[in-house]
């Protein structure tokens, strides 16, 4: 990948893909955090299929790594039908999840530069260079969340947060989301700590977010989901901050399923509710968060951990990997175009049109 634009002076977490030309590399996210291994794709089905076994996860490393895909696939195209290959090779990445729009959004922006490409040649740099693009300006992107959002909290003296699932270097391009802007309270003297949920049934805050924050240097607390409740009731807490998969016209959020608790918890104590998502989670084409599609993943990965039951065989199990926290429950939406305070129709269509 070329040089980032816009990180000279800050510190870029644990990066999750890397980007060699020829092939993309991505850690095993579901191996953390006892074993760091590099998966090699060299084709846009390995991508997708990565993407769809949540090797990589995170609605912006999502969207990037599928970049890449297209870019593989122009790599490897035959030669004959090469437009037709491509074609199909975007149609497979689109397919390998339903909910994180900036996977659409990514394969829509690839889509365009192939249709302006005349001969395979030119589309394999083409899209090699615009997935490049969309890695850099992700990257530019978190950088740029990270400093609306401090210029909203404007903390007087250091603050206690509480996170949600893992949107920090592993689930974007290599700062981080929610995680980005904690990592910047961190880098000003401002955090006093971080409450991390574990997430089940992935648990991607105890094996990715807790792992990262630890290994930067970044004072966490890992508790169970249930222990949110009982930490705000301490007062201890200023803000939640999460992530977000898609976000509607309305302002309605679909994020990790467990999102909505936390806003319903955040609202009763008083507590600061801020979700922070570049603008490709915008989807302003749905009116609302009942439009969003919501995927439901195998009840085995409720059953058992790795394996090891915990609990009846073949119990009938609800697992949705998403829900929809109301934008009513939500005091701002922060992106890299600037912050939405109370967010409604109104709001969203002043910033996104």
């Amino acid at each position: 990948m070329a040089n980032q634009s816009g990180q000279s002076e800050r510190k870029l977490g644990t990066v999750a893909l890397r980007w060699h030309g020829h092939s993309l590399e991505l850690l095993d996210q579901r191996l953390l955090p006892t074993e760091e291994h590099w998966i090699t794709a060299e084709g846009a089905t390995a991508v997708a299929q990565c993407i769809r076994d949540m090797v990589v996860r995170g609605a912006p490393a999502i969207g990037i790594s599928a970049a890449y895909g297209v870019a593989l696939a122009a790599r490897h195209a035959g030669g004959g039908d090469w437009k037709a290959e491509i074609l199909q090779a975007i149609r497979v990445l689109a397919e390998s999840r339903p909910t994180a729009v900036n996977l659409f959004w990514a394969l829509q922006r690839m889509e365009r530069v192939f249709h302006e490409c005349h001969s395979l040649e030119e589309a394999t740099k083409r899209l090699a260079a615009e997935a490049e693009h969309i890695h850099e300006e992700d990257v530019d992107a978190n950088l740029a969340m990270a400093d609306h959002a401090l210029e909203l909290i404007n903390p007087e003296s250091a603050i206690s947060v509480l996170t949600h699932c893992n949107t920090g270097a592993l689930a974007t391009g290599g700062y981080g989301t929610a995680l980005g802007v904690i990592r910047r309270l961190h880098e000003r003297g401002r955090l006093k700590e971080v409450f991390a949920d574990e997430t089940r049934p992935w648990l991607q805050g105890s094996r990715l977010t807790a792992w990262e924050l630890s290994r930067d240097g970044i004072p966490v607390t890992l508790n169970a989901d249930g222990a949110a409740a009982a930490i705000l009731a301490r007062g201890e807490v200023s803000w939640i901050v999460v992530g977000a998969d898609r976000i509607t016209a309305n302002g309605d959020v679909a994020n990790k399923i467990g999102t909505y608790n936390l806003a319903v918890l955040a609202r009763h104590h008083k507590v600061g509710f801020m979700v922070v998502a570049p603008s490709s989670t915008i989807d302003m084409s749905l009116s609302s968060g009942k439009d969003i599609p919501i995927e439901e993943r195998n009840g085995n990965e409720v059953r058992e951990i790795r394996g090891i039951p915990l609990a009846p065989d073949g119990v009938k199990v609800f697992n949705p990997v998403f829900d929809v926290t109301p934008a009513s429950l939500i005091d701002a939406i922060v992106t890299e175009k600037g912050v939405v305070k109370n967010p409604n129709i109104t709001g969203m269509q002043a910033l996104f049109g």
